[in-house]
């Protein structure tokens, strides 16, 4: 695998899928759908994997600016429009994260799963591949292009057609637990879990379509806390961090 830096690579994955939910990014003082300070922070750490030799693919999704399924409940907006929406919403998000990385000297591709030339590239497997051995991250925008389907299955699709070694699911908690670890004090945390163990307990990991992808294409799912400095760069190491899926 080429790469740019010169550095040597120290990473457990040499290919990777890093899922960022949009709310990550959302100011969490003001509401702002973007806030400046957390974009240098996740790009940052992206730029020091790319300096160790992984190969990242990035996958965002909208929440903090659209989501579709809420907007179809809350403002009356038709599913399927909410969701063309929510994927628009993913691509302002990736183009914010492009421009972020470029400042910092990474070199970027941002391919989009709906066409729109004059923003992004289409999404093509075989140059998506390409850009990686290349040493460029790539940031996959708009969804599967389809409605009714999450950015987490866009997340399991892309990394099993790229073949990575792991997703990587960014959130605001530190893992899996058997029950919702803010109603009850007593909610258990697994450090590792089965596939069909995590679809039996019915735990909130991914929508059932992208975990069933994941699982089809033996794809390990590692869900992290992103708010703690260095959680992308420990995963990558392979450090004890989070619940692994697989």
């Amino acid at each position: 695998m080429e790469n740019p830096s010169g550095e040597i690579g120290t990473g457990k994955y040499s290919r990777i899928v890093l899922k960022l939910s949009g709310e990550v990014l959302r100011n969490p003082h003001t509401g702002d759908p973007i806030c400046s300070e957390v974009l240098e922070k996740v790009c940052m750490e992206i730029k020091s994997l790319q300096a160790m030799g992984v190969q990242v693919g990035v996958v965002l999704g909208g929440g903090n600016i659209f989501r579709g399924l809420k907007g179809a409940q809350n403002h009356g907006v038709d599913r399927t429009t909410g969701d063309s929406m929510g994927m628009l919403a993913t691509v302002i998000n990736g183009l914010a994260v492009m421009d972020c990385l470029e400042k910092m000297g990474v070199v970027v591709r941002v391919q989009t799963a709906i066409p729109m030339d004059k923003l992004a590239e289409p999404f093509i497997q075989r140059r998506a591949v390409r850009h990686l051995e290349k040493g460029r991250v790539v940031i996959f925008v708009a969804g599967t292009g389809n409605p009714f389907f999450s950015t987490d299955t866009t997340a399991a699709l892309r990394g099993s057609e790229i073949d990575a070694d792991i997703i990587l699911k960014a959130t605001k908690v530190d893992g899996v637990y058997d029950k919702d670890p803010e109603l009850f004090p007593d909610a258990v945390k697994f450090d590792e879990i089965p596939y069909m163990e995590a679809l039996e307990k019915r735990l909130n990991i991914m929508d059932s379509t992208a975990f069933s992808l994941c699982m089809d294409s033996e794809i390990p799912i590692l869900v992290f806390n992103m708010q703690e400095p260095g959680s992308i760069l420990r995963a990558v190491r392979g450090e004890s961090i989070g619940t692994l899926i697989r």
